[in-house]
């Protein structure tokens, strides 16, 4: 029987680009989808785009907050209410090609893995490709993810079948990160990374990843807040991070 993979994405004020977000997961060739579409109280036309979808798919549901509660809280909502026996992730700005999601449950049959990711392209706020992508790696263990986040939240998938609804932790950015690192954990395997791009991150410059130095407090409360490290443990690991990050995962930025 086709797996059913259950997408989860929180959406706020994104009028701009829902409509082209749900057509690409629409456009998968693995057709056995639901999609929870996570509505963070928009104050523009999210709702109304999300709820012309909704109402002619059935495997496309719709669930809102009546307060803002930020992206952990809402992506836990969806991994909940989710029935699918994979979950992925798809932020409301980003996309996915066609076969991403067939080529990725196929990788996971071959390779006998509970967690999989892959390469993806970078585009800007109107659509226009930029020429770089971000990497993956064939294989990732947990002490290498540890290190810093190597997973694009976009492309990973996770057997929720085997290892269970993995939700994410109240942080309000890198909550992803956590989720990748206890995925691995439970799964007591590396996750396996596909090299092509199966995916698009759009870069926005209001984001609030845009501010790196801003980011770089999130980093260190991964370390403190979510995995409890003690405050000398979460130094030392941030200082790894810092190396990590800068003259390591860096290089997995190419051209195209």
């Amino acid at each position: 029987m086709t797996p059913l993979v259950s997408i989860i994405t929180p959406m706020y004020n994104s009028e701009a680009f829902i409509s082209e977000m749900i057509h690409s997961v629409i456009n998968q060739t693995h057709k056995n989808w639901e999609l929870l579409l996570i509505d963070d109280h928009s104050t523009d036309k999210t709702i109304k785009i999300a709820t012309s979808f909704s109402n002619r798919y059935s495997n496309i549901k719709l669930f809102t907050n009546e307060i803002n509660q930020g992206a952990a809280n809402s992506r836990n909502k969806g991994i909940i209410e989710s029935k699918g026996d994979f979950i992925a992730f798809l932020d409301a700005d980003d996309l996915w090609k066609s076969e991403k999601l067939e080529r990725q449950l196929k990788k996971m049959k071959d390779e006998n893995c509970d967690v999989c990711f892959s390469s993806y392209e970078l585009i800007n706020e109107q659509g226009k490709q930029l020429n770089k992508m971000v990497k993956a790696l064939p294989f990732l263990t947990y002490n290498k993810q540890l290190k810093s986040n190597y997973i694009g939240n976009l492309t990973g998938v996770y057997k929720s079948k085997t290892l269970g609804k993995i939700t994410t932790a109240n942080l309000r950015k890198r909550q992803d990160w956590l989720l990748w690192l206890e995925a691995i954990k439970k799964s007591g395997k590396p996750a396996v990374g596909i090299q092509e791009p199966l995916a698009y991150y759009r870069v926005r410059s209001n984001s609030v990843s845009s501010n790196k130095l801003n980011l770089l407090k999130y980093n260190f409360w991964v370390y403190r807040k979510g995995l409890r490290f003690s405050v000398i443990k979460s130094i030392c690991y941030f200082v790894i991070f810092l190396f990590e990050q800068f003259f390591v995962k860096s290089k997995q930025i190419v051209n195209l």
